[in-house]
């Protein structure tokens, strides 16, 4: 069967539904997901002059979004967020509750996850240029719902806000972009040659 059959054949598909399906699948894939977001997001470097630290946060959400689809991706960090505001420390630098003023970032993915997932499931995570055009349109959805939350939170001006909150953090999501349009298009690439 040729690669193009392939493709055609795994449309409307992301990468989760290639494991055979079952409650368990969904449900593990579901709690994965949040753990990985978790995970993730201990991986923090400092910003000087900013409350918010760059992570492996966002990037792991947007991966989850792709690879589970918008549904699981969006009750994967549905439960990142809850469990985070409940106490468990695995938010940005093992933060939690709702007093953290990157907690808007938090509420930003779960749009995001949704986002990209719809737009995986139409095929956006196949290409390099396609994936790098779904991370950042999630990117941007997490800083509209990101920087004006930080604004309120830390009592700052929109403008300051951009600069502590956005500014500092374009060439990591650049880069974090760049590592998305190579492993998502190779995953398929390698699922497609099966």
């Amino acid at each position: 069967m040729s690669t193009a059959a392939v493709s055609a054949r795994r449309s409307g598909q992301v990468l989760a539904d290639l494991i055979p399906s079952s409650r368990v699948r969904d449900v593990a894939l579901v709690a994965g997901g949040a753990v990985l977001t978790g995970v993730a997001a201990q991986i923090a470097v400092p910003v000087p002059g900013s409350p918010v630290p760059v992570t492996g946060q966002t990037f792991a959400a947007l991966l989850v979004g792709t690879a589970l689809g918008a549904c699981r991706g969006l009750l994967s960090l549905a439960l990142y967020a809850l469990v985070g505001m409940a106490g468990v420390p695995w938010f940005a630098e093992g933060g939690s509750g709702t007093a953290a003023p990157s907690l808007g970032y938090v509420f930003g993915m779960l749009l995001a996850v949704t986002a990209v997932g719809a737009l995986a499931r139409r095929g956006a995570d196949r290409s390099m240029l396609r994936t790098a055009g779904t991370m950042v349109l999630g990117e941007a959805i997490i800083y509209a719902v990101g920087v004006p939350y930080l604004a309120l939170a830390a009592d700052m001006s929109l403008t300051a806000a951009v600069a502590a909150g956005l500014t500092p953090f374009l060439i990591g999501d650049a880069l974090k972009a760049a590592l998305a349009m190579g492993v998502l298009p190779t995953a398929w690439k390698l699922v497609d040659k099966r």
